[in-house]
């Protein structure tokens, strides 16, 4: 929620002086602002493309030299040996979504987990074949389960229902979505939603929905792009059956990091569950035996393939050891006073430049991103926000800007950095 803001320039670089240890900005590298009088970006993209950490050159660099160093015995005589590599990421990894060790597996990318995972959880019937998903969702995952659906000799126009929100609203009201389940309970077989959604910043109500999917009989699974480093997670908890997530947002693992996926225990020891599997699927004792039948693993790394690409994990070990040393209720606290401050400054100069904020106010019902409709084209703001201010946002075409201040790396000043300058292209005027 939001109260009314100091606007002037002075309140936000008071709020900074203030220690905050959840606060790790001096541990990553921000980029050099293109225009403006400041030199670094107030980077709010975070929610796109996280910045990169001091550590992780350095550590990507360890591995290299591994490689020059071992060749081959790499694999078991490295510092960090390659064969178990992915096992160091199992519990930071784990501590992130609220999870057990074993319902965690960091492999691949996003989509490629969802379809994964996809192949397990959705079995449908000639009545039970329906998928929910919200109509805004990313179109990735709108693509991933028309895929699946059609896969299943089903027609992704009436078996792929699309939730919307009530007509002139931007987000989904939980209730509706409980409805609509209800309604349609002896026809779903899968919900899979976005837990924050990617375009409003909305946060689901995880707990509640996924207690709906399986009263109706369903299996329920979140993607987590948006959620995981943002918000505080408790998958196996909320008994969620499986979860995505990718590394390159709020957890700054870098372009394309390798992702991640849940699935929860009580799944780990059904065999009856369909996988496709690889090497990497089945037991570690057995791997080099060249077995034609696998034995699958009793945790999430059943659903593994590959071998680990080692080059493309160590930024992801690099990154959860800053998350775990801060911990997700310090980042949640400060990430609620800076979207706080933020969403206070933009109220302030709504109606006189007749932007309006998507995102929800409640507390629980967002995280480290506002959503801004504007008068305006979007990517033409927001380009103009970096080259003269300095201001790096990004934008969702037509008339969508999403602010990101993450808060390991943000600052009140960069917030109040990003309403001015979104004030100076739409009206001429800062803020204050």
């Amino acid at each position: 929620m939001s109260s009314v803001t100091d606007p002037r320039e002075d309140h936000a670089l008071e709020l900074d002086a203030t220690p905050d240890p959840a606060s790790r900005r001096d541990d990553f590298l921000l980029p050099p602002a293109v225009g403006g009088a400041f030199p670094l970006t107030a980077y709010l993209a975070g929610n796109s493309l996280g910045l990169q950490p001091r550590a992780t050159r350095g550590e990507l660099m360890a591995d290299l030299d591994a490689w020059e160093q071992y060749g081959v015995h790499g694999h078991s005589d490295a510092d960090r040996p390659w064969m178990p590599y992915h096992e160091a990421l199992r519990d930071p990894a784990a501590r992130l979504v609220g999870a057990e060790p074993r319902e965690v597996v960091v492999m691949n990318s996003l989509t490629v987990n969802l379809h994964l995972l996809l192949a397990s959880f959705y079995r449908p019937t000639a009545i039970r074949h329906r998928i929910v998903i919200e109509d805004y969702a990313f179109s990735s995952d709108s693509y991933a389960v028309r895929s699946h659906v059609a896969l299943r000799g089903h027609d992704p126009d009436t078996a792929v229902l699309r939730l919307r929100p009530r007509p002139g609203e931007d987000v989904l009201r939980t209730e509706d979505v409980l409805q609509t389940l209800q309604d349609h309970a002896h026809s779903i077989a899968t919900v899979m939603i976005g837990g924050v959604n990617y375009l409003t910043g909305e946060v689901m109500d995880m707990p509640a929905i996924t207690a709906a999917g399986h009263e109706i009989g369903a299996t329920v699974g979140w993607d987590l792009a948006h959620a995981a480093g943002n918000i505080p997670l408790h998958l196996h908890d909320w008994d969620v059956d499986f979860a995505v997530w990718c590394s390159y947002k709020y957890i700054n693992a870098g372009p394309g990091a390798v992702a991640g996926a849940f699935v929860h225990s009580r799944h780990l020891d059904d065999p009856s569950i369909p996988r496709l599997e690889g090497w990497w699927s089945t037991e570690p004792t057995a791997r080099f035996e060249m077995r034609p039948i696998s034995e699958p693993q009793r945790s999430a790394d059943a659903w593994s393939m590959s071998n680990p690409p080692i080059f493309a994990m160590g930024p992801v070990r690099t990154s959860l050891d800053i998350f775990d040393d801060v911990g997700m209720d310090a980042l949640r606290e400060r990430s609620l006073r800076l979207t706080g401050y933020l969403r206070g400054l933009l109220e302030a100069m709504a109606e006189r430049t007749g932007i309006t904020i998507v995102t929800p106010a409640d507390d629980d019902r967002h995280g480290a991103q506002i959503s801004v409709r504007v008068p305006a084209d979007a990517d033409d703001v927001t380009e103009r926000m970096s080259s003269n201010w300095g201001v790096v946002a990004d934008d969702r075409r037509p008339d969508i800007i999403r602010l990101a201040p993450a808060p390991l790396y943000c600052t009140f000043h960069d917030c109040w950095r990003a309403a001015d300058a979104l004030s100076q292209e739409l009206t001429g005027e800062g803020i204050g």
